[in-house]
């Protein structure tokens, strides 16, 4: 079976000498790797150079026109029946395509997605908010390869599915970040089977810092309310918690200050926060038992208050514009989107 392996990449060469090297060790070598240049002023020519040799490697350069659009021009280029996705900040374990191939040929699946996982060369705080995004405390099971859902949503930086799949369904919209559960969900409405690889996994990086990852989660709860906008059938109440729990917290913030004001006693204003105290034990007890360091379990509390706080608020915040005052999401929000046309779908 000959994969294509399609990889946008904006301004990380860096990135893409790690994502290279981890090819070129992979067992199964029957695949090629598309590598698409998404506007980069930094571009990865001089490292793709480097691997030439290496690998099958098929390099474009063109205008920027975000991850989901250049994916889809990546399938263009492709030449193999079956198209593979990663991020180019992912490590790729050796055996990464022996065990999809293995997994294919006992089970063949239309779309497959794998979980992600951190790497032991990745800093503490990024190991820290691999903990909290892949944690069921903090995604319900939604994120993290959980078997039990019952239909997997492959997210792109690590999913594939078959040419025929593309050619009946499409490509990425260019929402971003949520162009690949967008997707998954047209898959799945097209009657396509999909499920988790537990085996074919990757070294993810997500962000590096906290600032970088605030911002991706409140663009994660925006696109959610797009997401099930576009698809009502696929919403759950899971998507409503952290929004629950930002309301909460500050419901419970205040109660707590207004009682420390009319009884003057610390131990009194302290009750209303005991749910928030037993939560922030438990992702720290979780980290712990997965992760075995005390630093990074330290880290991860402050990944999931981040997680939780700004998925809840950018959540809200579009359930208002979208739902309540009827805004088109392309308006309400044009900086999740690198197309502004209303979607036909």
């Amino acid at each position: 079976m000959f994969f294509s392996l399609i990889v946008p990449i904006f301004n990380r060469p860096d990135e893409a000498e790690e994502l290279l090297a981890s090819l070129a060790e992979q067992t199964y070598r029957n695949f090629e790797l598309v590598l698409i240049e998404d506007g980069s002023t930094q571009p990865c020519d001089a490292v793709v150079a480097k691997y030439i040799d290496k690998l099958n490697i098929n390099y474009y350069q063109k205008s920027n026109s975000g991850p989901g659009d250049s994916r889809n021009f990546g399938m263009q280029k492709a030449k193999g029946a079956y198209f593979i996705f990663v991020d180019s900040d992912c490590i790729i374990p050796q055996n990464y395509f022996e065990n999809i191939y293995n997994n294919l040929n006992d089970k063949y699946l239309d779309c497959f997605g794998g979980p992600d996982a951190a790497h032991e060369s990745f800093s503490d705080t990024q190991k820290a908010i691999n903990q909290a995004m892949t944690s069921f405390i903090t995604t319900g099971g939604i994120r993290g390869g959980k078997k039990q859902l019952d239909k997997f949503q492959p997210r792109s930086f690590n999913m594939g599915f078959s040419r025929v799949v593309y050619e009946k369904v499409g490509g990425f919209a260019t929402l971003h970040p949520g162009e690949d559960p967008d997707l998954s969900y047209r898959i799945m409405a097209a009657g396509f089977s999909t499920s988790l690889i537990a085996d074919a996994y990757v070294w993810h990086k997500r962000r590096i810092d906290f600032d970088k990852f605030r911002t991706q989660v409140y663009k994660f709860g925006i696109v959610r309310v797009i997401l099930c906008q576009w698809h009502p059938n696929t919403c759950k109440l899971v998507y409503f918690l952290p929004s629950i729990f930002y309301i909460g917290t500050i419901l419970l913030s205040i109660i707590a200050f207004l009682l420390l004001i009319t009884t003057k006693s610390i131990l009194v204003s302290i009750v209303p926060l005991l749910f928030l105290v037993l939560f922030t034990l438990i992702v720290f007890l979780e980290a712990i038992l997965t992760t075995k360091s005390l630093k990074i379990s330290v880290l991860t509390i402050r990944a999931a208050w981040v997680q939780l706080l700004g998925y809840g608020r950018g959540f809200l915040e579009a359930w208002w514009k979208l739902k309540i005052q009827g805004i088109v999401p392309q308006v309400a929000f044009p900086n999740c989107f690198f197309d502004k046309k209303i979607p036909t779908h």
